[in-house]
């Protein structure tokens, strides 16, 4: 066998519609198109959703969704995570320092999950009421 001898296997490749050869054909005249109306003539389509001048599908749905872009920029840390934080002033440049935010966050809340071990000062940051408790129970303390 060589390249120049392979085929498709018998009937596997239909021979395409000779359309407009005369009414003997089945396929003259219209050439299988039907009478009319802009699919028959050459050059008629439409957009795609087009629905004949029917307000479209797509515009008659309301939007959906919405995705904020400040959600971005805001990230929260764990309780247990500042044990992690070598200074004794805890603000954003100490979270950024020690690998607990991205570089691009620009507002930090800090939720009560896990425990913290050692007294801190919080500064400048969001803080939740669990989390709050949790820092003044263990010595430290929050600021605004």
């Amino acid at each position: 066998m060589r390249l120049n001898t392979i085929k498709p296997g018998a009937g596997a490749k239909k021979p395409g519609k000779r359309l407009g050869r005369g009414g003997g054909s089945g396929l003259g005249k219209t050439g299988g198109r039907g009478h009319k109306g802009q699919k028959s003539r050459a050059g008629g389509y439409h957009k795609v959703g087009f629905e004949g001048g029917q307000m479209p599908l797509q515009r008659r749905l309301p939007k959906y969704g919405f995705r904020s872009q400040v959600s971005l920029h805001v990230d929260e840390v764990r309780l247990h995570e500042l044990n992690k934080v070598a200074a004794e002033t805890i603000d954003l440049l100490a979270l950024h320092a020690a690998g607990l935010v991205r570089g691009d966050v620009h507002r930090v809340k800090i939720i009560a999950s896990g425990e913290i071990g050692k007294a801190v000062h919080v500064k400048g940051l969001g803080v939740t009421r669990g989390a709050r408790a949790a820092i003044e129970a263990a010595g430290g303390r929050v600021e605004d």
